[in-house]
């Protein structure tokens, strides 16, 4: 048993094409001025050949190149994913063969774009247990590939990617890094946001989650907060799925977060990344060096499902 875990380390990925609004604007009805007034959104990364495992084991690498630790260290992986088109063998011990880590504790997990802070409250419960000592997170995606690039309304929202944090047990008497996972979902809206069938394409009631993120998140944000014993005054970055910059910036008044606060908006460069946007939108945080290590951040995924998971992490 120990008193919980902390982030080590962070990487990510995305894949090189750059897709603009006026590269979708030449195929479908659209603007950029449009896409980014609704949405935010200014381009989104699209994978050719890469596959998710692939862009989650780049990912991975690169958390793990920075954590000091090595593949012989981890001992379990997990992977949020929602568009992996590759059920059997499992994107984990996928990612978990090609880095070389042996006889890992190994799943995927499903949550659509609340899915890296599930993965995450789920690989610290391992830990806290006793029954994992480091762990690899990651959210990687290739929503491209249940993109119906003929629907004006889903096209334009979004891209690929992924994201990946090192795990690690925190020392007898040291606090911990990662705060306990608020969780739950609204089962009863989940036909709002659905990826279905055989040769599946994302549907969504776009209006439906708009109002069920503006005034249903903010209250649940905020008990992630108290669970941690951090009020929302005394963050230093909120990391929210990047979905709509129009639902984070209500968000974020809800929150009563004041300009001090550092609100990640990658989605203006990433689009909407599902399970990856969380992890993509931190590491470039850290990458940057805009929150200092040791500061608290808050996490904060929602969507298909409808699910929702957020917790305060310690900035690595």
């Amino acid at each position: 048993m120990t008193a919980g875990s902390r982030i080590v380390a962070m990487g990510h990925y995305q894949p090189s094409r750059v897709v603009t609004n006026d590269d979708l604007a030449s195929t479908i009805d659209t603007n950029d001025a449009w896409i980014k007034d609704r949405v935010g959104i200014a381009e989104r990364r699209i994978a050719d050949a890469e596959t998710v495992a692939d862009m989650a084991t780049f990912a991975a690498e690169k958390a793990l190149a920075g954590s000091g630790l090595t593949a012989a260290d981890i001992d379990l992986v997990t992977v949020a994913t929602c568009s992996s088109i590759d059920r059997c063998p499992n994107v984990a011990t996928r990612v978990a063969a090609r880095l070389g880590i042996a006889a890992p504790a190994a799943f995927d997990l499903n949550t659509a774009c609340s899915g890296f802070s599930y993965a995450m409250g789920t690989a610290d419960h391992a830990i806290r247990a006793g029954a994992s000592r480091n762990a690899l997170v990651i959210g990687a995606e290739k929503l491209s590939d249940v993109t119906d690039w003929t629907d004006r309304t889903t096209a334009v929202l979004f891209g690929d990617g992924a994201g990946a944090a090192v795990l690690t047990a925190v020392p007898d008497g040291e606090q911990p890094g990662i705060g306990p996972v608020l969780w739950g979902s609204a089962p009863d809206k989940g036909d709002v946001l659905k990826i279905e069938g055989w040769q599946p394409y994302i549907k969504q009631e776009g209006q439906a989650v708009f109002r069920w993120a503006t005034t249903a998140l903010a209250p649940f944000a905020i008990e992630a907060c108290r669970r941690a014993g951090v009020e929302p005054s005394e963050l230093a970055a909120f990391v929210p799925h990047q979905a709509n910059t129009r639902i984070i910036d209500g968000i974020v008044k809800r929150l009563g977060l004041g300009p001090d606060v550092v609100v990640a908006k990658d989605l203006v460069e990433s689009g909407n990344t599902s399970a990856a946007s969380v992890p993509l939108a931190l590491s470039k945080l850290i990458e940057r060096r805009e929150v200092p290590s040791g500061a608290p951040v808050l996490l904060f995924g929602f969507g298909g499902g409808l699910t929702y998971a957020g917790q305060v992490v310690r900035c690595p």
